[in-house]
């Protein structure tokens, strides 16, 4: 019995009749040899943090603030890496397949735009403008970077469960209650990241906002303090412990009516307060200023479209899609830099020393 083997002995023995055991996985989209030390899940979280491109660049993309000069803010990787952390620890809580869980969260953000949700919703818009049949959403261009984009074309070849839990990760901005409720996951596994990636936001944010001066702890209503704390530790240690104690050896996750409440609230708080603040609104058309600019000049300019591919695609609906993975996939540093490139002045001649 090699190491791999013994691992998924343990895990038999171990983990919850609701975890998914990696000796019961579906498989990957083109079959491999095992590896004889990790199990399937353990490959693919190797291969998110060793291989992907694009989960290294989530260190140059927004969570909220648009080009933020505070060098604390989040970005979307150190995002991707709190949704991690909360995960795991109810994981470990539940006797839930760990590895799998990591591989998910590790994974979720890996096709999200420049600039934040700003960045996707233009994305979206301009993308549907060349090709009326598409549209762009992050989670789904997660799983085309893995399957797809990544390692020049040939993709992460990732297990069917961890990619399903990579699409399943987004909710939008429907409310916890609806979730628990209504939403029926592959697996209890990708159901958990789906909660951590809300318990992680809504608290990072709202701290965020609180260190930079954008909100003040009495602006947020008095009533989701009470419940939740004062702290940004205390909130989240709230969350987290309430659904573990609400989702112990049980097939579906759920939290106490008291919680999810607040934790809604709190949701809809930052969305009338930060999310859709003028403030930010007002950063967020400068963003599509920059994404249907991007996008116009490299569907109508064979040089510029020449940076993505040399090959010419044979219709306007491929071209499109191209030109989609590319914006999508830069940060927000080159997205900027690609701006200036095509739309500013160069400054020429120049006598600077280059």
């Amino acid at each position: 019995m090699n190491i791999r083997e013994q691992i998924q002995e343990r895990e038999r023995e171990y983990l919850s009749p609701y975890a998914m055991l990696s000796a019961e996985s579906a498989g990957r989209l083109y079959p491999e040899e095992p590896c004889p030390v990790r199990t399937i899940f353990q490959r693919d979280r190797d291969r998110i943090i060793h291989l992907c491109r694009a989960f290294r660049r989530l260190a140059q993309k927004t969570q909220v603030f648009i080009a933020a000069r505070e060098d604390h803010v989040r970005t979307r990787l150190s995002h991707t890496l709190e949704v991690s952390q909360i995960a795991r620890t109810v994981a470990k809580a539940l006797r839930l397949n760990e590895d799998l869980i990591e591989a998910m969260a590790l994974g979720h953000d890996v096709g999200h735009t420049p600039f934040g949700h700003a960045g996707e919703n233009s994305l979206d818009e301009i993308y549907r403008h060349y090709d009326p049949e598409a549209h762009f959403a992050h989670h789904e261009h997660s799983l085309r970077v893995v399957d797809v984009i990544e390692r020049g074309g040939q993709g992460l070849n990732l297990s069917q469960e961890t990619r399903q839990g990579i699409l399943f990760h987004s909710k939008g901005m429907g409310d916890l209650e609806d979730d628990f409720a209504l939403v029926h996951a592959p697996t209890l596994e990708a159901m958990v990241v789906r909660v951590a990636d809300r318990i992680a936001y809504v608290n990072h944010d709202l701290d965020d906002c609180l260190r930079a001066g954008f909100l003040l702890l009495a602006q947020v209503p008095s009533d989701i303090i009470e419940v939740l704390g004062h702290s940004h530790s205390q909130r989240v240690g709230k969350m987290v412990r309430d659904l573990i104690q609400n989702s112990q050896d049980r097939p579906r996750l759920n939290m106490s009516k008291e919680i999810i409440e607040a934790t809604d609230a709190l949701k809809d708080f930052l969305l009338g307060s930060v999310y859709n603040s003028p403030r930010i609104l007002r950063e967020a058309a400068k963003v599509q200023g920059i994404i249907h600019s991007l996008f116009g000049v490299y569907m109508e300019d064979d040089d510029a479209f020449a940076e993505i591919t040399a090959p010419a695609p044979a219709t306007s609906q491929e071209r499109a899609r191209l030109v989609c993975d590319y914006v999508a996939g830069m940060t927000d540093r080159f997205a900027n830099a690609q701006y200036r490139r095509h739309f500013l002045p160069a400054g020429f001649p120049s006598f600077e020393e280059p």
